[in-house]
């Protein structure tokens, strides 16, 4: 029996629930890793590059960060790392030929922080694609070699798919930092299935993920603003037990980068503060999305069906954490050699922090610290974005069904963002019946209207 069958036979619960439809395609998948090409701004047919590129030394690549999606989360650990100095070479890679175009006729990443605008343009800049250039250097990624340290910092649905598409250049010296929302996808059951899949040797990259609560938004391309500083918490889902200290070199670097405020946090605390910020995540950004209003709607006396909507989300999810907490597959987890002794984490102790009342006043907490901002699924249905509503709300849907339960709420809200619902109004008649004009109109008050 294979490796991967015998973690595919530990991993299906007794109630017969398959893999993921994204891990059971790649246990299926014989296809090679593709090689793919560097583009450098000197491969635009208008450059005036003489064609001439240095290649990467072993040693520059040891120390270099490539960051993996420029979008808000990228341009914030970009604009950070980037202070560090020439030692910690930085290369932001883009992942379409456009972006590489607008960056040569307008480089830099603008990030606003306190009302000051800060323009910095002293990095590296790559376009990875299969497409082999007419014009300029031909060059593999980092010249055929292995890739160090990797942050990935596109949207959630895309984070698994562009590293997987990367395997070819990456083993259990490499690093890969991943900081989107959402629930990491390499969290037990399924990460030792993907990696003894792909990485068959044990040549695994450490997996790293770092739990971002900083709140950034969008001015348009390349251009951000730091809304609300906060912190971040990393540590390994997934350490490759031969090489776990490969990723010493990128953890120092995050800690060290400044604004950043990032903390090395136990395994099992760092599982716990990542399913948190997922509730967060689940409730505030599609409710908000659906309704197009601030965060601070749903927590500034919010309409009582509205209210009653947020608790019934937040026990169904409650009861998924709880269920999650208690099941075999989370015991490597909570007592393996990377987690912390603490009582404070023990299953008991989770089932109580898991409990909807405390996530409730987590929720409120969280809601009064980002009330004036608009969250991210927000500002992607307004403009026309995918959203991240499946590794959100999808994802406390595909856990409940591991775990033998339901999540019937948390997967009406995903098909009600994906289906384009708007307003208030058809949110709560989705779920309570269009009685609810009555609702509003009992309380001497209009329905709300759209801004």
């Amino acid at each position: 029996m294979s490796t991967t069958t015998r973690l595919l036979a530990r991993a299906v619960p007794k109630n017969g629930v398959t893999l993921p439809p994204w891990l059971h395609d790649i246990t299926q998948s014989t296809s090679a890793a593709p090689k793919l090409y560097a583009w450098t701004p000197e491969n635009l047919p208008r450059s005036r590059n003489n064609g001439q590129l240095q290649s990467a030394t072993p040693k520059d690549l040891e120390k270099r960060i490539f960051i993996l999606g420029i979008g808000n989360l990228g341009r914030l650990y970009a604009n950070s790392l980037v202070k560090l100095g020439e030692e910690v070479p930085v290369t932001l890679v883009l992942h379409r030929k456009s972006l590489l175009e607008h960056w040569v006729s307008e480089p830099g990443i603008e990030l606003t922080r306190h009302g000051v605008t800060e323009k910095i343009s002293s990095f590296d800049v790559e376009w990875w694609t299969d497409e082999t250039p007419a014009h300029g250097p031909v060059r593999e990624i980092c010249d055929g070699r292995k890739i160090a340290n990797l942050l990935v910092a596109t949207k959630a649905p895309d984070a698994l798919p562009q590293v997987d598409r990367l395997r070819r250049y990456l083993d259990g010296n490499s690093t890969v930092g991943f900081v989107q929302n959402g629930m990491n996808k390499l969290w037990p059951p399924y990460g030792a299935i993907y990696s003894a899949h792909r990485f068959p040797s044990g040549e695994h990259p450490n997996w790293l993920v770092c739990v971002t609560t900083h709140g950034v938004f969008s001015l348009g391309t390349f251009k951000s603003v730091h809304a609300a500083p906060a912190d971040i918490a990393m540590g390994l889902v997934l350490p490759n037990p031969n090489t776990a200290h490969a990723a010493d070199y990128l953890v120092e670097q995050i800690l060290r980068a400044p604004e950043l405020e990032a903390r090395e946090v136990p395994r099992n605390a760092l599982w716990v503060l990542q399913l948190e910020k997922l509730i967060i995540n689940s409730l505030i950004n599609p409710l908000t999305a659906v309704i197009r209003c601030m965060n601070g709607h749903l927590f500034d006396q919010p309409a009582p069906e509205l209210k009653k909507l947020m608790d019934i989300l937040v026990d169904e999810a409650s009861q998924i954490l709880q269920a999650l907490a208690q099941h075999p597959s989370s015991e490597d987890i909570l007592s393996g050699v990377d987690s912390a002794s603490d009582t404070n984490l023990s299953k008991e102790a989770l089932v109580e922090r898991f409990s909807a009342a405390r996530l409730n006043v987590m929720l409120q907490r969280v809601g009064e610290k980002v009330k004036e901002n608009r969250s991210s699924m927000c500002q992607d249905v307004m403009a026309g974005k995918q959203t991240e509503v499946r590794e959100f709300n999808g994802w406390l849907v595909q856990m409940a069904e591991y775990l033998g339960l339901e999540a019937p709420n948390h997967k009406k809200l995903c098909e009600l963002v994906e289906g384009g619902v708007v307003g208030e109004n058809s949110l709560l008649e989705a779920y309570f019946g269009k009685n609810i004009n009555a609702l509003y109109h009992g309380e001497g008050r209009p329905a709300p209207s759209l801004p």
